[in-house]
């Protein structure tokens, strides 16, 4: 059949085609569910031709291996709760660098196997041919970044699961770090040359795997969501490079897009932490500072009544929400409070920090998920403009993206970080569970203003009770 290489190429085409069309169109709330399924179609177009391959061995096993996944993500989808999405998310990314490692490792230990050293020093394949030296660097090069991004995203993931501490900090850790990293790269330059013995390669894989281990392992949760893009930055970039060792359309391009989409994701990701991509890389991610600035002041209680009161009377009503609301699954209570503040006349419009939550979009996803309009959702430079002529700020769950102490005071860790002024609104209202800090770990001095109340309890609980206030008002 002289036609089905054509057609298998025509396939991985469609296929690129899908993934480029279905991320376009995850990049607005309106189309992203669709974009989903664009993309999962060109996946399925990818698997399919793949398995007409002439030279593929072993389709048992892999259609075993693919039903296998494909449960297990099915399962897991729909059992993971919204909050454990940005782990899940995680633990995704590792998956696909830890396959791009493996197909690295195949091919080295392939190429071991197969390799004969001639008198001359020379070495070659058993079949005659010479593995060339742009496929072994770019086999070694998808196997760094793709160990790297797999033990890299198991820590993020344990960490977002609260498995692990959040942060491992020692003297000397940053030195320490670049010193595993040199091993690593010099084994692989060894790799490349040539020298594929069987302990080296373990080597390599190892000095790999411990790299991404020990440059997550001091990573602050406050700086999660960088984490998450850049992994998956990594991931897609260690597909490509394994594409090319395989010569797999496919691969070169699903890799190439998700590693440039990962990679603007983590610059944006970055801005929005007042970051630059070196320190993402090499800086000691939520780093403690010196000694903090004390906060005067006490935080004040406000009952859910007279909360109630205050924005149904309003004006203009901002609502932030945080990670707090994700854990209290609050954002249908939260929407049916503002859609009663909407029917009384209140302006009400959402804010989203671009970092608010674990993992980029969260907040946008739970919004969407209760049905909140997309015009209704500002993002953090549109609304910063509009808050000193807001009546009334309802925080509900954000804690580090609402701090002042970010503009304020430099020993804090998020120093500079770009935050949403609601401080410069004319009343806050901050919904709480307790006195506790947030995920940065320190206190936030927006509690403390003059013009802020706490209400404290459970996020769906308080917004239940504000829905049953403004509902008393109208009766």
């Amino acid at each position: 059949m002289a036609w089905l290489p054509t057609l298998i190429k025509a396939c991985y085409f469609l296929a690129a085609l899908l993934f480029i069309l279905g991320l376009k169109r995850m990049s607005s709330p309106r189309t992203a569910r669709g974009g989903i399924v664009w993309a999962g179609v060109g996946m399925l177009v990818a698997v399919l031709a793949t398995f007409a391959l002439p030279d593929m061995h072993n389709r048992g096993l892999i259609l075993v291996a693919v039903l296998l996944g494909v449960s297990a993500a099915w399962w897991s989808g729909r059992r993971v709760a919204m909050t454990a999405m940005p782990q899940m998310v995680a633990l995704y990314n590792g998956m696909g660098g830890g396959a791009a490692a493996a197909i690295g490792a195949v091919e080295l230990i392939g190429y071991a196997n197969r390799s004969i050293t001639l008198l001359d020093g020379d070495r070659f394949t058993a079949d005659g041919a010479a593995p060339g030296t742009a496929q072994l660097v770019l086999a070694v090069l998808g196997a760094l970044i793709g160990a790297v991004s797999f033990s890299g995203s198991l820590i993020a993931f344990a960490k977002l699961q609260g498995w692990l501490d959040r942060r491992f900090v020692f003297p000397g850790q940053r030195t320490v770090n670049m010193l595993v990293l040199a091993a690593a790269v010099l084994l692989g330059v060894a790799l490349a040359c040539g020298q594929l013995g069987f302990a080296l390669i373990a080597a390599f894989f190892v000095l790999a795997l411990l790299f991404g281990l020990m440059m997550t392992l001091p990573i602050g949760g406050a700086d999660m969501p960088v984490v998450i893009s850049l992994y998956n930055a990594f991931t897609g970039l260690a597909v490509a490079f394994e594409g090319f060792v395989l010569q797999n359309e496919a691969m070169i391009i699903a890799g190439t897009v998700v590693g440039a989409a990962g990679t603007l994701l983590t610059q944006l990701m970055a801005k929005a932490m007042n970051r630059s991509l070196g320190n993402v890389l090499f800086g000691s991610f939520g780093a403690a500072g010196g000694a903090a600035q004390a906060i005067d002041g006490a935080q004040k209680p406000i009952e859910a009544a007279d909360a109630a009161v205050m924005m149904a009377y309003a004006e203009r009503v901002v609502i932030v929400p945080g990670y707090g609301m994700a854990v209290a699954q609050a954002q249908h209570k939260v929407w049916e409070f503002a859609q009663l503040l909407i029917a009384r006349g209140v302006k009400v419009k959402f804010a989203i920090h671009p970092v608010a939550g674990r993992m980029p979009g969260h907040m946008n996803v739970l919004l969407a998920e209760a049905g909140v309009p997309y015009d209704l959702i500002a993002d953090m430079d549109d609304i910063n403009p509009e808050f000193p002529a807001t009546d009334v700020a309802l925080v509900i769950g954000a804690n580090d993206v609402v701090n002042p102490l970010a503009k304020t005071d430099p020993a804090s860790p998020i120093y500079g970080m770009p935050i949403l002024d609601v401080a410069d609104a004319r009343q806050v209202i901050v919904v709480k569970r307790g006195k506790g800090t947030g995920f940065a770990g320190i206190e936030n001095a927006l509690f403390y203003a003059d013009n802020a109340r706490m209400l404290y309890g459970d996020g769906q609980a308080a917004a239940g009770q504000l829905v049953a206030e403004l509902k008393t008002l109208d009766t």
